[in-house]
């Protein structure tokens, strides 16, 4: 019956917990009629058929739980392998924040401050968010390489403490290199010339109190290096502006004593080192003036010097000569040719007057007008002719004792006696012809006063010492004035105006008096103005000054060198 109504009742009755009852009456009389609990029906086969169940179940359970363990086991391990990639999974608002400034930052160039605003502390930020990520990484090496490009840039625009502060930090992100090893050397070279700049300037303003101002150790020229080495050093500009204000009021001091030649030299030597200094104009324009007053003076002592000659007047005492009036014109203008030319004519005629002594053998007088002629001309040709005729020169035989009655005429006769020559023995007549050989090949090489010893006048002059008669060797020395004139013009023909200067030198030096210098002259101060002037028209207002100078010393009067000079420094 029990089977049937299980297998007739679909909804089964709900499992009921069992209690015990009420526990007042457990005293109570029990019978059918007190039992209250439920009535309980007991099924034998089915309840053996449930036990087996359920030792079946715990049968099936006993393996589960291992395998569980294991998954659970090998789970945890790759989440700890893969906790990087899995991390990459997860948002990382804040890390990709950090990272976008630190990009930003680096490019506006602010790469490094205390504010937490720049490139190196944004990038640093996100590398403590995510120490192994590779942007945060790279981001600061970007910012090592940027340090490094300014410390090299700043180094080259002289700013030497940036450079070294820059370096530092690329070296701290970089973790050095050869490229951070290179600029540290540049640095190091940079500094120790600063230290040296620093010693040059303690020396140059040594230099300014003790008045030395211009040469090697002057001031001028120390804080000139100083400036080379460093063009921003303002101590040692405001050094050059003191100098500069001195060598001006120098100038002024020598004008108001009317010493030219003073005037001049600091007026030159202010603008050797300062060519737009703001005096030069005015002391230019005074110095310009202070000539025209002297103009009619140096034109009067220049007449008179060229009367003077014509009239016999070359040397000696009172201030009436050649010499001296020759002498007044230099000093109201040190470079006037004019006056030089006419010192040279004096010690032509000088040389000359020499010769004839000799011929007339009074070498007393020769030697003292020779010794006049060395004074002006020193290395005159004809000078070094007449040195060497007196010096070959043997004096007159002792005449023999005569009466009182013939005294006067043997006297006459032994003045005009001419010298005894000198004989020469077969070595020095070979010796002499030697000198005379490399004299004459010296001078097609155009080594005409230089070098010393080799040149073709110290070699005709040795030959001559040897031989004071040599015939060669006094004709050389006569040619050579003509050949300096020809190489001059062939060098000015070629537009190489250092040597046409050194030939001009030349040529006043071996002929001072000659003819041809002051054409000469005028020609090569025309050359020099034409170079000054194209390099003017080019901008290069440095060599258009210094092609000025030497057309300046050539001809300072000269229409074209005061229009040059008033254009180049209205042009500053």
């Amino acid at each position: 019956m029990s089977e049937r109504r299980d297998q007739q009742d679909p909804h089964p009755p709900l499992r009921t917990e069992p209690t015990l009852g009420d526990l007042d009456r457990m005293d109570a009389p029990r019978g059918p009629s007190r039992d209250d609990l439920p009535e309980v029906t007991f099924e034998p086969r089915h309840s053996h058929a449930r036990r087996g169940a359920s030792r079946h179940h715990r049968r099936r359970r006993g393996w589960l739980v291992p395998l569980l363990l294991l998954l659970l086991v090998a789970a945890a391990g790759t989440l700890w392998v893969n906790q990087n990639r899995l991390r990459g999974m997860l948002p990382r608002t804040d890390f990709n924040t950090v990272l976008t400034q630190a990009q930003q930052a680096l490019q506006d160039g602010r790469l490094d401050g205390q504010d937490g605003t720049s490139a190196r502390e944004l990038f640093q930020a996100a590398t403590a968010l995510e120490p192994d990520n590779d942007r945060a990484r790279a981001g600061l090496r970007q910012v090592g390489l940027a340090e490094l490009a300014q410390a090299d840039a700043a180094l080259q625009a002289g700013h030497l403490d940036q450079a070294t502060q820059q370096a530092a930090t690329a070296r701290e992100l970089l973790g050095g290199g050869s490229d951070i090893d290179r600029l540290d050397h540049a640095i190091s070279v940079v500094h120790a010339a600063q230290v040296q700049t620093v010693d040059l300037v303690d020396q140059a303003q040594q230099a300014l109190a003790a008045g030395k101002l211009v040469g090697a150790d002057g001031a001028g020229e120390l804080y000139q290096r100083v400036l080379r080495a460093d063009p921003d050093n303002a101590v040692a500009a405001h050094g050059l502006d003191q100098v500069g204000y001195a060598l001006a009021v120098r100038a002024r001091k020598a004008f108001d004593a009317k010493d030219t030649v003073a005037a001049g030299a600091n007026i030159e030597q202010l603008a050797a080192l300062q060519p737009n200094n703001g005096a030069l104009p005015a002391l230019r324009a005074l110095q310009a003036q202070t000539r025209k007053q002297d103009n009619s003076a140096l034109d009067a002592a220049l007449s008179q010097g060229q009367d003077a000659l014509r009239d016999g007047r070359i040397g000696g005492a009172g201030d009436d000569t050649a010499l001296a009036h020759f002498q007044d014109a230099l000093k109201l203008d040190p470079d006037n040719a004019q006056a030089r030319i006419g010192l040279g004519k004096v010690a032509q005629a000088l040389t000359v007057q020499a010769s004839a002594a000799i011929d007339a053998g009074d070498m007393t007088q020769a030697n003292r007008l020779l010794d006049q002629a060395a004074l002006l001309a020193p290395k005159s040709a004809d000078l070094a002719a007449a040195r060497a005729r007196l010096g070959s020169a043997a004096p007159a035989q002792a005449p023999a004792p005569v009466a009182k009655a013939d005294a006067n005429t043997a006297s006459a006769d032994e003045a005009e006696a001419p010298p005894a020559p000198v004989v020469l023995s077969p070595q020095q007549s070979a010796a002499a012809a030697r000198l005379v050989q490399r004299a004459q090949q010296a001078a097609k090489n155009g080594d005409i006063m230089l070098p010393p010893g080799d040149s073709a006048y110290d070699l005709y002059r040795s030959a001559l010492a040897i031989d004071g008669n040599n015939e060669l060797a006094l004709r050389g020395l006569q040619v050579l004035p003509g050949q300096v004139e020809l190489q001059f013009n062939q060098a000015l023909a070629a537009g190489k105006l250092v040597r046409a200067d050194d030939m001009l030198a030349n040529l006043a030096e071996l002929a001072p008096g000659g003819a041809a210098q002051s054409a000469l002259s005028d020609r090569l101060a025309g050359a020099w103005l034409d170079q000054a002037e194209q390099q003017l028209a080019r901008g290069d207002r440095v060599d258009a000054s210094q092609s000025l100078d030497h057309a300046r010393k050539l001809a300072p009067n000269h229409p074209r060198v005061l229009d040059l000079t008033a254009r180049l420094q209205g042009s500053q």
